[in-house]
């Protein structure tokens, strides 16, 4: 049990996911094949055949061959061994069409499972001027950038930033950053930078300094109390509550985005339409401080 579990973590990266992906492709497609793992890797067949035979030999019982479809499917005490199968973390690969760490694949689905996603607009900077926003991050030093500001600061304005974190709200990026020119850590969507330079400067003020990243808040959310008891419940176990409240640990930093991006009525006698936000808030007094913009 000792040598196994060895030969297991002596495994070469590479290997590694070619094994996961083995896993990924057995327990949600119900079967893998040598042309599977070939196909995904550019592998000879017979590459992808001792493959499948490593992993036979380190997780031996958990695929079991089925000559009907030529292929391994998931024995009855399959459990993984290299690959992290939760939902939450298989959906976004199978998604981007990686075979874990490879790829992407174009038009060729190597897990074969069609997905789909909506048509939003990119709102993305241009290729150079993310480049030095991300050199400014990976370097730790300053930026230099030329943003248009929605609000009554004058558009286009230079500015000197110390970023520290990309943010993917679902809708759009943004840059976390301090502000010199404020003298606050701030939210600076990277579509409305027209020009962007990193500086030789080093940056002083990094993601501890940030208190609204750095702490974090529980959302406390229920179905929307417009909603008929039998609707109430099925959100409940849409959203996987393990009671009458939907639970949300999340950056003080990220509250305003999590809320918008869950339809959730945050005014104080939640008057919203409950077809349209489904979730109303119920911890408001806490949350509101560091979230305002996201109040009705």
């Amino acid at each position: 049990m000792f040598s196994k579990e060895k030969m297991r973590l002596d495994v070469k990266w590479a290997t590694r996911q070619r094994l996961q992906y083995i896993e990924v492709m057995a327990w949600y497609t119900g079967v893998v094949t040598r042309s599977d793992v070939a196909r995904a890797f550019g592998l000879s067949d017979p590459a992808a055949t001792k493959d499948l035979k490593l992993y036979g030999d380190l997780a031996p019982g958990n695929l079991v061959y089925n000559h009907s479809v030529f292929g391994f499917v998931p024995g009855e005490g399959f459990s993984a061994v290299f690959a992290d199968l939760a939902p939450a973390a298989v959906l976004p690969v199978i998604a981007a069409n990686l075979a874990v760490a490879n790829g992407p694949y174009g038009n060729d689905l190597i897990y074969g499972l069609p997905t789909a996603s909506l048509p939003l607009p990119a709102r993305l900077p241009s290729q150079h001027t993310l480049a030095q926003i991300t050199r400014a991050i990976h370097g730790r030093r300053k930026l230099r950038v030329s943003y248009r500001s929605l609000s009554s600061r004058e558009s286009g304005a230079a500015r000197v930033l110390e970023p520290h974190t990309l943010v993917n709200t679902g809708l759009r990026w943004h840059l976390r950053a301090y502000s010199e020119d404020t003298c606050d850590f701030r939210d600076f969507v990277l579509s409305r930078m027209t020009e962007a330079q990193c500086l030789d400067q080093p940056a002083e003020s990094g993601e501890q300094y940030d208190d609204d990243w750095v702490e974090e808040v529980s959302l406390k959310l229920a179905p929307h109390s417009g909603l008929d008891a039998a609707r109430r419940e099925s959100l409940l176990l849409d959203y996987g509550a393990s009671g009458a409240i939907i639970e949300v640990n999340v950056r003080r930093a990220l509250l305003g985005y999590v809320l918008q991006r869950l339809g959730v009525d945050t005014t104080p006698d939640h008057a919203l339409n409950p077809n349209a936000f489904q979730l109303m808030l119920l911890n408001r007094d806490e949350i509101e401080p560091f979230a305002a913009w996201a109040f009705y």
